[in-house]
C-alpha cells in the first residue's frame, strides 16, 4: 500500500469535502428559493450532509481496511461507485429534492461544485512520484481540471442567460471525461491493461474517495444540468428573478 506526501492528501480532501459542501448549500439556497422556507431547506441540506458525509466516512473506513483492493475477492469499488450513484439518482427524484433542483438560477449554481475537480491534479502528482501509468493519470486529472476551470465561466453564462450551449458542451465533456477516467482506471488497476506501474492505488486512500464518493455525485449534478438545459424550461431557469426567501 503506497501512502503518498502529505500535499496530496491534503489536496485530495480539498475535494473530497468542499465538493458536498457546496453541493449542501446549493441545495440550500434551492430550496429557498423554491419557496419551502429556510427551516426545510435547511433540513434538506442537513440530510443532504448526513448523506454524502456519511458516505464519505464509510468509504474512507472501508478503504482503510483495504475492502477495495482488487484482490481482496468481490470487486468492491465498482460495486460502491454503482451503489452510490444509484442511490444518488434515486434521491434526485424525492419531490423535495427535485423542486429544490428546479428552482429558478439552479442550472448556474450545480455548476460551482465542479470547480473542485481542479484537485485532479492529484492524478498527475501521482505519476510524477511513479505510482500511476500514465495511460491513467493524464487523461484523469488533465481532464478534470479543465472541467474544474471552465466550471464557474460556465456558471456565470448561465446566470446570465447566456450558457445554454456552453453547458451542454461543457457537462458532456466532464461526463465524458469521468467515463474514459472510470474506463482506463478499471483496465490499468484489474490488469486488463499491462502497465507498469498499475492504477492500484486508486483502490486506496485518499484517491479511493474520488471514485467512490466525487465521481457519483459530479456524474448526477452533470446530469441534472444537462435535462434542464436541454428542456423548454432552459431560459426561465437562467432568467427568471429570484423570489423573495421566504420568512
Amino acid at each position: 500500500m503506497y501512502d503518498p506526501p502529505g500535499y496530496v492528501w491534503a489536496i485530495t480532501l480539498t475535494g473530497g469535502i468542499g465538493v458536498p459542501a457546496v453541493t449542501c448549500a446549493v441545495l440550500y439556497g434551492g430550496a429557498v428559493r423554491a419557496g419551502l422556507g429556510r427551516r426545510r431547506a435547511a433540513l434538506l441540506a442537513g440530510a443532504a450532509a448526513a448523506v454524502l458525509g456519511g458516505w464519505t466516512a464509510a468509504s474512507t473506513v472501508i478503504a482503510g481496511h483495504g475492502w477495495y483492493n482488487m484482490r481482496s475477492g468481490l470487486p468492491w469499488l465498482p460495486i460502491a461507485f454503482t451503489g452510490c450513484l444509484g442511490l444518488l439518482l434515486a434521491l434526485r427524484r424525492i419531490p423535495v429534492v427535485a423542486r429544490a433542483l428546479a428552482a429558478p438560477g439552479m442550472t448556474s449554481r450545480l455548476e460551482y461544485p465542479h470547480t473542485f475537480r481542479v484537485v485532479g491534479v492529484s492524478f498527475l502528482l501521482y505519476l510524477a512520484l511513479g505510482h500511476l501509468p500514465a495511460l491513467f493519470a493524464l487523461p484523469a486529472g488533465l481532464g478534470d481540471i479543465a472541467t474544474g476551470i471552465a466550471a464557474p465561466l460556465v456558471a456565470r453564462r448561465l446566470a446570465r442567460g447566456t450558457g445554454r450551449r456552453a453547458a451542454v458542451w461543457h457537462n458532456a465533456f466532464g461526463i465524458t471525461d469521468l467515463v474514459v477516467a472510470l474506463t482506463l482506471g478499471g483496465l490499468t488497476a484489474f490488469g486488463l491493461l499491462k502497465v507498469t506501474p498499475s492504477s492500484a492505488p486508486i483502490s486506496e486512500l485518499p484517491l479511493a474517495l474520488i471514485l467512490t464518493a466525487g465521481v457519483p455525485l459530479f456524474l448526477v449534478l452533470h446530469f441534472t444540468v444537462l435535462s434542464a438545459v436541454r428542456g423548454p424550461r432552459t431560459a426561465q431557469l437562467a432568467t427568471t428573478p429570484l423570489p423573495s426567501p421566504a420568512k
